[in-house]
């Protein structure tokens, strides 16, 4: 038997949540998957995968496995390319995880870039804003923005993005005007919907002066995209970072109020699961990552002496 192929085989069935899926991306047959499968729980003496006529997953063994196995795939495929003198061309699959409305607006354009420059490596780029874990859903490299971390992973903070508050010229042209930050309160406020954001708007002047708003509006909104696309159509004012909203910013489509004023900067993680090995097309990635982002959009992200820590145990809070 096999025993790597067969890893290799059970760990796309994970990924992927389908045998025919494998089956295609291999160029075989979904039987012949399903064998293959089979002949690995034999090996091993346990039922590995659960199937019915919709879905696949994972059993408890088999997600145990699952996470063992990539480690292990990972390390004979580095392996192999070292032996095969291939080190300066890396290969493999590198799965990379990020927040929706940052992987539009920036990650996408970097990877493509960076397929480019490496053209043995694949990317599979899984947006999405609710947290990865990066042990349990097989990701190489999870990028995060903002200090609500879970404990039991390595954070690597590589950038912040300072947030003031936007508007349309229009809104501030025809609304109430606004010379101090109680003067916000006048105008509705485009909250992002989540429970942390119900709290007062907190606000800090470049002297040091501190300031909290009570802002209401009658519009919440999931998605940063959306809350971009809101500020153009004059729904509303709000506090945005700058990678959000920078560009808008620079070519006068928003405008920024109360310019001396802003709030506490996000800050971009890079996230990885302790003690996990990290494949040479990871490495590069993250390296890649951390001089093109700061290279390619300095006006939007910065390294700063606070966004230059080092590994350590993911912050609370």
């Amino acid at each position: 038997m096999d025993t790597i192929r067969s890893m290799r085989i059970f760990a796309r069935a994970v990924e992927l949540g389908s045998l025919s899926a494998v089956a295609r991306e291999m160029g075989a047959t979904q039987p012949t998957v399903s064998k293959i499968v089979a002949g690995l729980e034999a090996e091993l003496g346990a039922r590995l995968l659960t199937r019915t006529t919709t879905t696949l997953a994972p059993t408890e063994a088999g997600a145990r496995f699952y996470r063992r196995a990539r480690e292990l795939l990972e390390a004979f495929d580095e392996a192999a390319a070292d032996v095969k003198g291939s080190q300066e061309r890396p290969e493999g699959r590198l799965r990379v995880a990020a927040p929706v409305s940052f992987g539009v607006l920036h990650l996408n354009r970097l990877v493509h870039e960076f397929m480019t420059r490496y053209p043995g490596i694949e990317v599979d780029l899984m947006l999405n804003d609710r947290f990865v874990d990066p042990v349990a859903e097989g990701v190489d490299v999870t990028l995060r923005i903002g200090r609500d971390l879970p404990p039991d992973v390595i954070a690597r903070r590589v950038a912040e993005s300072r947030r003031r508050i936007v508007a349309a010229p229009a809104l501030l042209r025809d609304g109430p005007r606004i010379r101090q930050p109680d003067d916000l309160a006048k105008h509705a406020y485009l909250h992002y919907a989540s429970p942390a954001n119900a709290q007062p708007l907190e606000l800090r002047h470049r002297d040091g002066r501190v300031a909290s708003v009570a802002v209401r509006g009658r519009y919440r909104i999931n998605n940063s995209l959306a809350i971009r696309e809101s500020l153009l159509a004059g729904a509303g004012l709000t506090l945005a970072p700058d990678w959000l909203v920078g560009d808008l910013l620079a070519h006068g489509r928003l405008e920024t109020v109360l310019p001396a004023w802003s709030a506490r900067p996000h800050e971009l993680f890079l996230l990885f699961a302790p003690g996990r090995y990290r494949p040479a097309r990871a490495r590069l990635f993250i390296e890649f990552l951390g001089a093109r982002l700061l290279a390619a959009d300095g006006l939007y992200w910065q390294a700063g002496e606070r966004a230059q820590g080092k590994e350590g145990v993911a912050p609370r809070g």
